[in-house]
């Protein structure tokens, strides 16, 4: 490319730059970047020739051709010549000096071409600037800015100007008038002042080390004078900042004495700006540069203005600081660098001024002042060492602040203390003290948002941060060991401590452990004057009970274990081995559970078991005794944690029990007593804990306790009569009994049995009857208290439990047995029966349940009433209870659960069929109640009954089970109950009365009978509440029931069914309905003279009623019919009217019982179905142009009634029989009922019956053959096929004329797949419609017949041939559909018989030939199945049969590549990838011409709009590879092109082209056997491949798609990018730039865009 050519590309992409969107501007610029990089210099003068014959160009325009200058400038600096240089610097000085008025963009893009043209040419850049720079007249603005960012850009080579450039700008100052002139010369001076200092600083390597700062004073302060003087009283807030911002750099360069002058004006004229300006930040760092220059030079006149400057910087620290401001966080910042800085020159006066704020009323005062403070604490460190005591003593104050944001900040003032050494002086142990109190903060439930100002901060914010302070300083500041151990035990055991344990703990583990590094042998803890540690009892009494709730506090239970497992020294010496393995177990449990999963019982058990193995590894008798008095001593701690204090009496209890010393234990037991406040629940159950816990090893001793305090003055005091009548003294009194109970409930279930059993009597029931009733006046009074009443039932559950667990259990004799009993049942009797609150008749039913066990045994009436009182509030209570955490459900469970139990052990006093009937009497009422919950229950009751009795039924002798008819009666018709639950009940209770009989006749108890197994089976099948499997089940249980049903007990089963056929549960009735047949039809020859009766009356019952069970009878009366007149039967029943109702539906199945009647049943259907014609065609309006198509009613009716037969199973021999006949008339009914219409009567008929509930069937004609297809299917036993059509969709699409075909598909596959066998006869009966006189029927077979060669199963049964001959016969129909899926199915022998592809190649191919040149439709669907056939042929077929036919093919596919139809153009292409694949890289120069001719139209196709095109053109392209033998080509399309795999295109078109157009370059070698892409292979067959490539894209730049469109410049920029220079004449550059001129102007921005980005890689011609 000539220079010419370049100005000429330059010129294109220039006048592009007014493109209107920014993309692609942006790419335009790119592309003159991309252009620059290659040609700087004639781009350069380009962009300047441009802008100067386009005066008129808009400044937006003008700014991006700056910019894009500056982007080359910048990158090729280095190799522009001085004349480039000087044009560029002259063309960037006239844009921006162009306009006098300010456009900021054009001319700082102007200025900034300058900037990065003087880091090189420097001299030049400021010549030009100066000669726009003359003295007397006011320069441009950006002419100033220009300089000031020159001279910050390039220091050396700008400072060595400013002497001379000052001189003239100081003149100018006075003539500025304008505050925006103002400001760029405060910015100026501002930057002349940094650069200087900078160059100043880096003298070594300056280019004249002579200079000076004397020689920039004069002019400084020359400038100064106005600024500060003139320039900082202005009203402009842009100007003063300006002006402010210059005054700090400038001080360094003002005289020392000068400053020293300037500061009592300066100091006070910086600081009024605070209260001037809302963003401070420019003015605190310049007064920060003030005050360092001041003390550089030692002012004494700072001293004076000291505390003005101090109030103004404290009012700043003050500011609330938002983390989302930057700029208030800088300018907290720049103040503190102002204090670090004064706290240099007087640390005393600071601390004077700052310190006494610390009282300040104001939060935002105090807050400041703390954060100064920490700062100084760590920034000037050395000048605050001496001062350390006062600051210390200056903090008690905000010790006692309760606002947050202090606390805050005083907590991060004792940090850094810390960390520089004051916690060891006097005082710091305050600090510390500090930090655990705040560490005890309550944390936040819900975190709260931040306020505007963050003046609310969240307590957990203190205590998190206190927290992360303490763990800290104990961890990382090895200083403060010393300080804070032992110290920090201190806190252990305070109350108010408890939320700061866990960071307690932590930081005490590691404290101990550094010190047993440094000595591992010494004790931790010296006791020797430190009176405040806790004791080792204190220390594991607090670290104990914590563990017990070990979640809490983020893990405090883990972190007290370990800090007594390090203290284990201090605690006992012996405890060192238990601990180190007992410890780690407890850690290991935590870690496997959440404080939400932890089995709490399970971890007090453990942590007891703990306590107990530490007190056997002590065998101390005096430390056990101190552990349990320092226990005693904490249980007031624990008031306000009661779950805690609980576990504490367990521990108390624990160790009491470890202890020998009776005395003491009694004495601490009195205590107990005496101290506990019993108003609490919880601390009730754990002081009973406790007694029972002591009571294993003290008994004797726990028991007198008791009883000296129930005679005791404070019991009697609690109880007396002048207390009665005081509600309040009353309640409480019957809390201390209650306590009292329960504590001997504990003592009976835990102390051992041979001990408790002597004393249960004598001792702890009457004590504890004592106790719950009291006297007045010689009158028993019970209480009605219903926590006293729960202690007592609970407490007789234990002690009854524990009787019943000794030994001597089943011979004692219990006196108080049946009093107990009738006050338990008092109990149930007034708990409320429809609600359950308390577990009250819980714990009584389980203690009447232990009591039933022991001698002497209930009377009958007691019985009676203990299980009606029982039942009535049990099973009474309303389901679904509704409380929190589902307690309430829990605890009716265990109810339900207490009942059971207690009826099982009343049976078992009585295992006789006279003792079960009785049970079940009692239950009977509740079986037959109208309330589900209540069946449900009772059903499940007796089932439990029932299997208790068979479980443990011992029958010496063969006896009868008289009531086994009975039984049954009631429990069968249950099995179709409402609930699924009490269905499930029921068949359990007929299962257990069928084996009980069985065990009554002898057999032995694990002997299991085949016909009552089938029960079990029957019972899961009840779940769902589809009534035909209920009527199913319901049915097979009576025929289980009759054949182990005794002769003798027939008829009162039959009275009792017939009794239950009045049930109001309908099901129930019709259960009795449906046993009542089934045992007629199993036993009816005892009563076969009453047959025709039953049908009779049945019969007059269906016209009457609509029951269920009335339907059955009548079914049973059609079949005895049908058995002698089907025809009759047949035509009476299609004579029905449509739609058949769902009584007719009914009987219609009824015809289905007997194989023989329902194959001559189906048989007269299929003579019906074709009598008449399927549809008529007619007009329901004069002026429509289609006809109509109405169904005809005779085969309508024919097929309802096969689609009514055959939906019975018992129907499936006679389908089998009649399959092929069947499945062949039922599919063509499908075919010609697709869109045909209900007559107008049937049409009303069916809306109106669609609106009822009366369960009529669709009438619609395709709808009801789909489902009669369906059922015969399923009755032929192919579930399968119907399940897989289900899956897939295929029966809708079967119902719809868009999706036939594909359901016909999707049908043939399934009976290929799962009906193989089926298949020859069902071909056969198709092979006769190749005559029909009906379009849609042959397409309907052809269909079919077409997807079954697709499977293997027709070579299998030899069905190849035969099919292939019926659809080549096909050939030639008239429909095009049908030729289609001839096409179709010849191409499926690929997938069905590959193996036979070779054989019947000529024939296949030419089929598929004749199908692309069928009709001269463009988008022909025929030719589009030849294409998709053939891609699935050509690998299988001869090769020799191929390369006749592969020329032509490729040839007439090739218009398919650009066709608007997506399929065509999938298909076309996927085709063409499998012509290059059946060469296998060998193909003839012919063909080698279509691929190459290809090549282009699939690469850009690969951004075709629609998927399956692209993933056509990968595949296509990588069968390419091997034919192009270009190796690193094909490996290229085999990388990038597979399928799934994303694609880069811009990075996969670039290395493409790169392997087209440099092929020789890579591997050597020539001839073929490099590959197309090679240079000889090039030149020797493709001359012209760079120009073929090339104009083909130019033809894809007028494509219809944009995506297409816009890949197709990518592709010709690629292309001549990598072109070798010989190959460059190939390309019409002419044509090509023009292309891509009006590509600049397509409508798609993306087009645009990378139009271009191709011109910009055209400058490979350069």
């Amino acid at each position: 490319m000539s220079e010419s050519h370049v100005q000429r590309l330059s010129t294109i992409l220039l006048d592009a730059i007014t493109d209107k969107d920014p993309l692609v501007q942006e790419q335009v610029c790119g592309a003159l970047c991309a252009l620059g990089e290659s040609r700087p210099e004639e781009v350069l003068l380009a962009c300047a020739e441009h802008l100067r014959q386009h005066e008129k160009l808009a400044h937006p325009y003008r700014t991006m051709i700056l910019r894009a200058v500056e982007t080359v400038v910048s990158s090729r600096i280095g190799e522009l010549d001085k004349d480039v240089a000087r044009t560029i610097i002259l063309l960037a000085s006239g844009e921006m000096t162009r306009a006098k008025e300010l456009v900021c963009d054009w001319q700082q893009a102007a200025s900034n071409v300058l900037v990065a043209l003087g880091k090189r040419f420097v001299g030049k850049v400021m010549e030009e600037m100066l000669s726009k720079f003359q003295p007397g007249l006011l320069p441009h603005y950006f002419v100033v800015q220009t300089l000031a960012n020159l001279s910050v850009s390039n220091v050396f080579g700008t400072v060595p100007f400013l002497t001379s450039i000052l001189s003239t700008m100081l003149p100018m100052l006075s003539l500025a008038k304008h505050d925006s002139m103002r400001v760029v010369f405060c910015f100026a001076l501002q930057r002349f002042s940094e650069s200087t200092l900078e160059y100043l600083a880096n003298l070594d390597q300056a280019p004249d080390p002579t200079v000076r700062k004397d020689a920039f004073a004069t002019d400084t302060l020359s400038a100064y004078d106005i600024l500060f003087h003139q320039w900082l009283q202005s009203r402009e807030a842009k100007l003063r900042l300006a002006v402010v911002e210059a005054l700090g750099p400038m001080s360094h360069l003002l005289p020392s004495e000068k400053l020293e002058e300037q500061l009592p004006k300066l100091l006070p004229g910086v600081l009024a700006l605070y209260k001037k300006h809302a963003e401070t930040v420019h003015t605190s760092k310049s007064l920060a540069q003030i005050l360092e220059a001041a003390v550089s030079v030692g002012s004494r006149t700072l001293e004076v203005q000291l505390d003005s400057v101090l109030a103004a910087l404290h009012a700043q620290v003050c500011v609330p600081v938002e983390s989302s401001s930057p700029l208030v966080m800088s300018n907290q910042k720049e103040v503190l660098r102002c204090f670090t800085v004064l706290a240099c020159c007087s640390p005393d006066r600071l601390l004077a001024f700052l310190l006494p704020k610390l009282d300040s009323s104001s939060e935002r005062t105090r807050v400041g002042t703390l954060q100064v403070l920490r700062h100084l604490i760590n920034a000037a460190a050395a000048q605050m060492e001496v001062k350390k005591p006062f600051i210390l003593s200056s903090m008690k104050l905000p010790l006692l602040d309760t606002n947050s944001k202090v606390k805050r900040a005083v907590v991060q003032v004792i940090s850094a203390m810390a960390h520089h050494g004051y916690l060891e002086q006097p005082g710091g142990e305050a600090m510390m003290e500090y930090v655990v109190q705040q560490c005890a903060l309550p944390p936040e439930s819900e975190p709260q948002k931040p306020c505007a100002d963050s003046e609310n901060l969240p307590a957990d914010g203190v205590r998190a941060i206190s927290i992360s302070t303490l763990y800290l300083v104990s961890t990382t500041v090895d200083r403060m060991s010393d300080v804070l151990w032992p110290y920090l035990l201190e806190f252990l055991v305070p109350v108010r401590f408890t939320r700061a344990l866990t960071p307690l703990c932590r930081s005490l583990v590691h404290l101990a452990q550094k010190r047993q590094e440094q000595d591992a042998g010494a004790f931790l803890i010296q006791y020797n004057g430190n009176v405040t540690l806790p004791s080792p009892y204190a220390i594991t009494t607090r670290l104990l009970v914590v563990s017990s709730k070990p979640y809490l506090g983020d893990g405090r239970g883990a972190a007290s274990l370990r800090l007594l497992s390090v203290l284990h020294r201090n605690i006992h010496p012996e405890l060192g081995q238990r601990w180190a393995t007992t410890i780690p177990l407890l850690l290991e449990h935590l870690d496997e559970y959440t404080e939400e999963t932890l089995p709490q019982k399970e971890w007090e058990e453990k942590l007891l078991m703990f306590l107990r193995d530490t007190l056997a590894a002590v065998a101390d008798n005096t430390w056990i005794c101190q552990l349990s008095l320092e226990m005693c001593r904490q249980l007031p701690n624990y008031n306000e944690t009661p779950q805690e204090k609980n576990f504490l009496y367990k521990c108390i209890g624990t160790t009491l029990g470890a202890a020998s010393h009776k005395e003491v234990v009694r004495k601490h037991l009195q205590e107990l007593l005496e101290t506990a406040r019993y108003q609490e629940e919880t601390e009730r159950e754990g002081l009973a804990c406790c007694f029972g816990i002591c009571a294993i090893s003290h008994l004797d001793d726990t028991l007198a306790q008791l009883e000296d305090f129930v005679k005791s003055d404070v019991f009697r005091k609690s109880t007396g009569i002048f207390n009665i009548f005081k509600d309040r003294s009353e309640n409480e009194a019957d809390k201390v009994r209650s306590a009292l109970v329960l504590c001997y409930g504990h003592v009976a279930a835990r102390a051992p049995r041979e001990l408790v059993q002597p004393r249960v009597e004598s001792d702890i029931f009457r004590n504890m009857s004592q106790c719950f009733s009291t006297k007045v006046l010689g009158i028993k009074v019970e209480t009605k208290d219903p926590t006293l009443r729960l202690s007592l039932v609970r407490s007789v559950c234990m002690a009854s439990q524990a009787i019943c667990g000794s030994a001597q259990g089943s011979a004692f004799h219990f006196s108080r047995k049946a009093e107990l009993v009738v006050q338990m049942t008092e109990f149930i009797k007034a708990e409320p029966p429809d609600s359950l609150r308390t577990p009250i008749r819980k714990k009584a039913m389980l203690a009447c349940t232990y009591l039933a066990s022991l001698e002497p045994a209930l009377e009958e009436q007691v019985q009676a009433e203990l299980v009606h009182s029982c039942l009535h509030s049990v099973l009474a209570v309303l389901p679904e209870p509704t409380v929190e955490d589902g307690r309430q459900e829990s605890l009716y469970l265990d109810t339900m659960q207490a009942l059971k139990d207690l009826l099982t052990s009343l049976l078992q006093r009585d295992m006789t069929s006279q003792g079960l009937q009785r049970m079940v009497e009692h239950l009977s009422p509740w079986i037959k109640s109208p309330r589900g919950h209540e069946r449900v229950r009772a059903l499940g009751l007796s089932a439990c009954l029932l299997q208790y009795f068979l479980e443990h039924l011992h029958v010496s002798a063969v006896v009868p089970f008289h009531n086994l008819g009975l039984l049954i009666g009631l429990f069968s018709p249950r099995c179709a109950d409402l609930w699924p639950a009490t269905r499930q009940e029921a068949v359990s209770c007929v299962y257990c009365l069928l084996y009980l009989q069985l065990g009554y006749e002898g057999f032995s108890r694990d002997y299991r009978d085949d016909v009552a197994e089938q029960l079990l089976a029957l019972k899961d099948g009840l779940v769902h509440p589809d009534p035909a499997a209920l009527f199913h089940s319901c049915h097979s249980i009576a025929q289980v029931i009759a054949k182990r049903l005794p002769p003798d007990q027939l008829i009162s089963l039959l009275l009792t069914l017939f009794e239950g056929l009045g049930d109001p549960d309908k099901d129930c009735s019709r259960a009795a309905t449906v046993m009542i047949n089934c045992l007629l039809k199993e036993r009816g020859h005892l009563l076969l003279e009453k047959v025709p009766e039953l049908v009779s009356v049945l019969r007059a019952k269906l016209q009457e009623t609509r029951e269920e069970h009335v339907l059955q009878a009548a079914q049973h009366s059609v079949y005895l019919l049908a058995s002698q007149h089907h025809a009759a039967v047949v035509s009476s029943l299609l004579g029905s009217p449509l739609p058949f109702d769902s009584h007719t539906g009914t009987l219609w199945r009824a015809l289905a019982v007997e194989p023989g009647l329902t194959a001559q049943v189906l048989g007269l259907l299929l003579e019906k179905l074709s009598r008449d014609v399927p549809f008529k065609e007619g007009r329901a309006f004069l002026l429509s142009t289609t006809p109509d198509r109405v169904a005809t009613l005779l085969p309508l009716a024919a097929t309802c009634a096969l689609y009514e037969v055959t939906s019975v199973p018992a129907s499936g021999p006679a389908v089998l029989e009649l399959y092929p006949q069947l499945f062949a008339a039922l599919l063509l009914r499908v075919s010609c009922t697709v869109g045909v219409q209900l007559p107008r009567n049937l049409q009303a008929k069916e809306r109106r019956s669609s609106g009822s509930s009366l369960g009529f069937r669709s009438l619609e004609p395709c709808s009801s053959a789909v489902d009669a297809l369906q059922a015969v299917l399923l009755r032929g036993g192919n579930e399968d096929v119907v399940q897989r059509m289900e899956l897939e969709g295929g029966w809708e699409l079967l119902r719809t004329s868009a999706g036939h075909e594909e359901g016909v598909a999707r049908l043939a596959s399934a009976m290929a797949k799962f009906a193989g066998p089926r298949l020859p006869l069902v071909t056969k009966a198709l092979f006769s419609t190749q005559s029909s006189v009906y379009d849609i029927q042959r397409v309907t077979s052809t269909a079919f017949l077409a997807e079954l060669l697709s499977s293997n199963v027709v070579r299998d049964l030899m069905l190849l041939e035969s099919l292939l001959d019926n659809l080549a016969a096909r050939q030639k129909d008239s429909c095009a559909s049908v030729r289609r899926l001839v096409l179709r199915g010849l191409a499926n022998v690929a997938t069905g018989s590959p193996d036979k592809v070779r054989a019947h190649g000529p024939q296949l191919l030419t089929a598929m030939i004749g199908g692309l040149d069928d009709g001269d439709a463009a988008h022909s669907l025929v030719a589009l199945e030849a294409m998709v056939g053939l891609a699935r042929l050509l690998d299988l077929v001869e090769a020799w049969d191929l390369r006749s036919v592969l020329l032509h093919v490729a040839i007439r596919i090739r218009p398919f590549f650009d066709s608007e139809k997506m399929e065509f153009r999938a298909a076309s292409i996927r085709l063409f990838g499998h012509l290059n694949k059946a060469c296998r890289g060998d193909c003839e120069d012919v063909f080698l011409e279509q691929v190459v001719g290809g090549l282009a139209p699939l690469l850009l196709h690969l951004r075709d709009p629609q998927a399956p095109v692209t993933a056509a053109c990968r595949f296509a392209l990588r069968m390419c590879g091997p034919n192009l033998e270009c190796e690193e080509l094909a490996a290229v399309f085999q990388k990038h092109l597979q399928e799934g795999r994303s694609l880069h295109f811009g990075e996969f078109l670039n290395t493409t082209c790169k392997h087209l157009v440099r092929g020789g370059a890579g591997g050597g070698g020539g001839g073929r056997g490099r590959g197309l892409a090679d240079v000889s292979l090039q030149m020797h067959h493709f001359p012209d491949l760079l120009g073929r490539l090339v104009s083909t894209s130019l033809f894809y730049f007028k494509s219809s798609w944009e995506d297409v469109r816009a890949a197709a410049p990518m592709l010709t920029g690629f292309l001549v990018l990598h072109v070798e220079a010989e190959h460059r004449p190939q390309v019409d550059l002419e044509q090509l730039l023009a292309a891509l001129q009006l590509l600049l102007k397509d409508p798609a921005p993306a087009v645009r865009a990378k139009a271009a980005e191709t011109l910009g890689r055209l400058v490979k011609f350069a």
